[in-house]
């Protein structure tokens, strides 16, 4: 595996891959890797030749009082698990590196970035949109792979690349889920024990969402309401929202289908945790691992 830190060194990297008539399959991620990204690093594998995996926590898209300053860093074994992946490059740029200035430019992600998680977080999406495009343009993937967890955040890279005619084939892969179903994520590092029990609640509230569903209820309020309820049952867990959504603007709906997306979002402590569902699909359509 190639380590690089420099954007240009990667740029010119890139370059080379792509002259040499070989595909960049691109995983971005801000570090403190588990099995969801390695899903993701497999995805890209199989539609590509050579995989770029970044590692970059950015400033842009925490608000003041939010976690980057806590956030978890450990690139030595990011990169020992990226190399044990299969990941051919793994660009670790420095902020300094990425943002010489403070950007005068940034790429506002529109009505559906105001939504659920832009809602709770302002401006956060404008810097997931930003950094992206400039991580996009250094490495110039043939395809990226992003997750389904962070669906909002995916539905607008998709949008942007539409609206911006970027040459980038951008794949949503399933969420990697444990035994319980919570879905793997860098922040469930903070939970404690009693925290843990309690985020099971989310995956617990999202299938009560689908049950009703299977079971012929199309009303978005009456399946919000059922999630919610199992969510509001949970000790020490508060209650963000729970929507039900068109997926690709995220419009509230008023009658569900099979492609509407259920939407939660809950704090425990000081540890904030978002899922979701395709309806139709429910949770046994991602991917279960064990331990």
């Amino acid at each position: 595996m190639l380590p690089i830190t420099a954007p240009s060194a990667m740029r010119a990297h890139a370059q080379e891959v792509r002259h040499a008539g070989r595909r960049i399959g691109f995983v971005p991620t801000m570090g403190a890797l588990h099995a969801g990204h390695l899903s993701l690093v497999a995805e890209a594998r199989a539609r590509s030749d050579v995989v770029v995996l970044s590692v970059f926590v950015n400033p842009l898209q925490f608000g003041p009082g939010e976690d980057f300053a806590r956030y978890p860093r450990d690139l030595q074994r990011d990169t020992e698990l990226a190399a044990g992946a299969g990941v051919d490059v793994l660009w670790a740029p420095s902020a300094d590196a990425m943002y010489p200035d403070p950007p005068q430019v940034t790429v506002a992600p529109g009505p559906a970035g105001d939504r659920l998680e832009g809602a709770v977080r302002p401006g956060h999406f404008g810097g997931v949109l930003t950094v992206v495009v400039k991580l996009f343009s250094v490495v110039q993937p043939d395809v990226a792979v992003f997750g389904r967890k962070d669906f909002q955040q995916a539905a607008l890279i998709r949008r942007m690349v539409r609206d911006l005619s970027l040459p980038v084939d951008v794949v949503v892969a399933a969420t990697v889920r444990e035994a319980d179903g919570l879905a793997l994520s860098s922040r469930n590092a903070y939970l404690d024990a009693a925290g843990r029990a309690a985020a099971a609640a989310l995956p617990r509230a999202l299938a009560s969402g689908v049950g009703a569903f299977r079971a012929g209820e199309r009303s978005a309020a009456a399946l919000a309401a059922c999630a919610r309820r199992m969510l509001e049952g949970e000790r020490g867990l508060a209650v963000d929202y729970v929507a039900c959504v068109g997926p690709d603007d995220l419009t509230p709906l008023d009658a569900v289908d099979a492609r509407s997306v259920l939407a939660v979002a809950a704090r425990i402590g000081g540890t904030r945790l978002i899922d979701n569902v395709v309806l139709g699909a429910g949770l046994e359509g991602d991917i279960r691992v064990t331990g």
